[in-house]
């Protein structure tokens, strides 16, 4: 056999590999495309519905003329889709396409200075945001979260159907004291999936249960997006309970977290193949924390007190407590200031200054408006819930819903409907379909499967997370809504 036939040989494995991930990889963009695709006709759909609602559904003699869009709303609002749409196809922050719209429309458009254009700056939820993802990041790099998560993991005793339950209160405490839904689940992750494996439990089951526990707790009144909620809700003149907020987002998790162990029981793949890959965590042995470990339990401790007994800001508090373990840390503190999540400080910051120049000429009370001409506040709920969802499932819903949760306050103003309620319901709709493995809670749970069965996993993830987009919000809107529950 001559060499060159023995390299051909050899690399025919190679190359038909090769051939085998392109056809994957142009698989997966084409899905992508034509998700986008959709999400960008949702949008536009929604839209058309808000401007031609009146028309359509609204009475046949109108007595006042119907609300309309200028020129000078019209092209802030198309900015804003395109801004969206952008963000979904391509890595770029919104937040960051905010900041530059409002200045070219605030600038150009409305002659505002700079001054004016960040009048409406939320300088108090960057501040939350930075104190508390600057603490947890400390408390991640000094093994303090792993020793609660092996601490959790061996009161399992070996029922491993109690394991995802686990995972599922463990990420929603992680989140209910500060941390953000994607830095719970990168963190419970690679420790949850390894024991599906060990356990027989299907992985998607194991992932969709610490997405589920991340935003269960992920409204509470010390979670960045707790307080970015109330606090949008209560700049737009309708304050809504933090407490029920948080209620309302752990019960529908936990319903949903419950409708999935009984879809995969009743599908049969709960439980499937066989053990082999151990779990990356040792339970052996009993973890106790020590030095560093223990101060940052102490400080977690006290930062509950100061928030909830005497309602000191947040910010400020992880700041202090943050403060504290980096001067007994020096060495390592640039590496807190890098463990912020600056990424969700520019979203969160470019999108409410952006969103407030909307407001400023008058963007949203035009559309809500128009949306009130339908006449059934229950149906516009519906809506908004499924629009904030689908486009959820492939963009930020952080940016979603400071876009979005303004839009309910005519909506509020002029109906029965319950403002917690209401927003409750905008803020599940936005968060449920994190377990698309578009978004980055998805992403994280492919990521951690075995490589020989990832794309199994993303498969099956995919279809899980499609049923989850269509229910979740319906769900959501009808427990939430119409039920006058909160």
């Amino acid at each position: 056999m001559t060499k060159t036939a023995e390299r051909t040989i050899d690399t025919a494995p190679a190359t038909r590999e090769q051939a085998k991930d392109a056809t994957k990889e142009q698989g997966t963009g084409r899905r992508r495309r034509m998700l986008l695709v959709a999400v960008a006709g949702f949008l536009i759909l929604g839209l058309a519905a808000l401007v031609l609602g009146g028309n359509l559904f609204g009475p046949a003699a109108a007595t006042e003329p119907e609300p309309t869009l200028t020129a000078t709303q019209i092209i802030p609002l198309a900015i804003l889709v395109v801004m969206f749409v952008v963000a979904t196809k391509w890595p770029l922050n919104i937040g960051v396409m905010g900041l530059v719209a409002s200045f070219g429309v605030g600038y150009f458009l409305l002659g505002m200075n700079d001054k004016e254009i960040l009048a409406e700056f939320p300088a108090s939820i960057v501040l939350t945001i930075i104190g508390v993802t600057y603490f947890f990041s400390m408390a991640q790099r000094n093994g303090t979260i792993d020793v609660v998560v092996q601490s959790c993991v061996r009161l399992v005793r070996g029922k491993t159907m109690v394991l995802p339950w686990v995972f599922f209160l463990l990420a929603a405490a992680l989140t209910a004291l500060g941390t953000f839904s994607p830095a719970a689940v990168a963190l419970l992750a690679p420790a949850a999936i390894g024991f599906a494996y060990e356990s027989r439990i299907h992985p998607v089951v194991m992932g969709a249960f610490i997405i589920n526990g991340a935003h269960a707790g992920g409204f509470s009144p010390l979670s960045v997006a707790g307080v970015l909620v109330h606090n949008i809700a209560e700049e737009n003149g309708f304050p809504i309970s933090q407490g029920a907020l948080f209620a309302a987002s752990f019960a529908m998790n936990l319903i949903l977290s419950v409708l999935t162990i009984v879809a995969f029981a009743l599908l049969g793949r709960l439980r499937e193949g066989s053990t082999g890959q151990h779990a990356d965590l040792d339970t052996s042995a009993p973890i106790r924390p020590h030095g560093q470990q223990i101060l940052t339990l102490v400080l977690i401790a006290a930062m509950l007190v100061c928030t909830l007994g005497f309602h000191m800001p947040i910010g400020f508090v992880a700041l202090s407590a943050g403060l504290v373990l980096a001067l007994i840390n020096i060495k390592e503190h640039q590496t807190f200031i890098g463990g912020i999540s600056w990424s969700t400080v520019l979203l969160v910051a470019g999108m409410i200054t952006y969103v407030s120049l909307l407001q400023h000429v008058g963007v949203i009370d035009t559309l809500a408006e128009m949306a009130l001409a339908l006449g059934a506040p229950l149906l516009i709920a519906l809506v908004l819930c499924f629009v904030i969802g689908i486009g959820s499932a492939f963009a930020s819903s952080t940016a979603l819903l400071t876009a979005f949760i303004p839009m309910a306050g005519p909506l509020l103003a002029t109906s029965s409907l319950s403002a917690s309620g209401t927003v409750a319901a905008l803020a599940v709709a936005a968060t449920v379909v994190d377990v698309s493995p578009f978004s980055t809670d998805g992403a994280l749970v492919v990521a951690n499967a075995r490589e020989d069965d990832r794309q199994r996993v993303y498969r099956q993830l995919m279809i899980y997370a499609g049923a989850v987009v269509l229910a979740g919000p319906v769900l959501a809107w009808a427990l939430l809504v119409p039920t006058g529950i909160m």
